[in-house]
């Protein structure tokens, strides 16, 4: 299957060049069955890169674009009045009937809106007026905010945050990405050239494949401890949670996958420990101004050895 996660990111690259790693990690993301929060600058390619990923991938596909005046009910439908029937009918909302839901500028939703995606985002399903409707499958959530001009923001609440598995970023384009975006939009659109190398079927039997990566108890304890250390670090009033353990599991196991092998390493957990757990803790009030979420994860990471540097256990 490396080859064909190749073929995937060859194509994605079309569109964007220059960050194959993150990319990756989005990919990875993915195949472990998480949501991918892409939290960057505005006009680094956050939206091409939703786009180029499923039209490779063969996704389904539907972009939302949050304003404060998007309500809940245009997220998950609404019942409407059947006078034929006598009886309610659901009309299904943005979220149903598609793979991939890209969410541009979560941030700029109001937080009934945003705890809309709750459901969804965790049990694949959408409940109105206590009716269960399932989402496709596989599904997901790619959800994009600024890191600048918070006006008419609201900051996603710590629960929503949780329920991403990655939070990741592109960065600006060293010289040769940015000449080659240049060079390749001088005549046409490259996410034009974007072409499905993978089937929808191909990709969920990767995440069954990916599930099925042996993570020992070594490898496990290893992310307890660094689990239970974020949660008596001084600085930090919130650790990581049980889900961000089960997600770190999960994305370990992808790495695993997509490098090739069929058991994870300590590497590998430490390859994407800050990904899925640098937005899933809170900083303490009483910390000093300079310290982040990030160093304080660092100072985990140093303090709890890695068990195997890299050989199979």
């Amino acid at each position: 299957m490396r080859r064909e996660l190749e073929n995937v990111l060859s194509e994605i690259e079309k569109a964007i060049a220059g960050k194959r790693e993150t990319i990756g990690k989005v990919l990875m993301a993915m195949l472990a069955e998480g949501h991918v929060l892409l939290d960057d600058l505005p006009g680094v390619g956050k939206t091409t890169l939703a786009v180029a990923l499923s039209r490779a991938v063969g996704l389904t596909r539907r972009r939302v674009q949050f304003t404060p005046d998007v309500l809940p009910s245009d997220l998950v439908g609404f019942s409407v009045y059947d006078r034929e029937t006598g009886s309610l009918a659901y009309r299904p909302g943005a979220l149903n009937g598609v793979n991939l839901v890209l969410g541009d500028e979560i941030n700029r939703a109001s937080s009934r809106t945003q705890s809309a995606l709750l459901e969804a985002m965790e049990e694949r399903q959408v409940t109105v007026d206590g009716q269960t409707h399932p989402l496709e499958n596989p599904f997901f959530v790619i959800a994009t905010q600024n890191s600048v001009g918070a006006a008419g923001t609201s900051p996603l609440p710590y629960a929503q945050m949780d329920r991403f598995l990655a939070r990741l970023s592109l960065g600006y384009p060293d010289y040769e990405a940015q000449m080659a975006m240049l060079r390749d939009r001088q005549k046409d659109n490259p996410l034009d050239r974007v072409e499905p190398v993978l089937t929808r079927e191909a990709f969920v039997a990767m995440q069954r494949e990916a599930r099925s990566v042996t993570a020992r108890d070594a490898v496990l304890d290893y992310i307890t401890r660094l689990t239970m250390a974020s949660r008596d670090h001084e600085a930090l009033e919130a650790g990581i949670s049980p889900r961000g353990a089960l997600f770190l599991d999960r994305m370990a196991k992808a790495r695993a996958y997509f490098e090739g092998r069929d058991y994870v390493t300590g590497a590998d957990v430490r390859a994407v420990f800050h990904d899925v757990c640098d937005h899933r803790v809170v900083l303490a009030r009483r910390g000093t101004a300079d310290l982040t979420a990030a160093r304080a994860l660092e100072d985990v990471l140093a303090a709890v050895p890695t068990p195997d540097r890299g050989r199979s256990l």
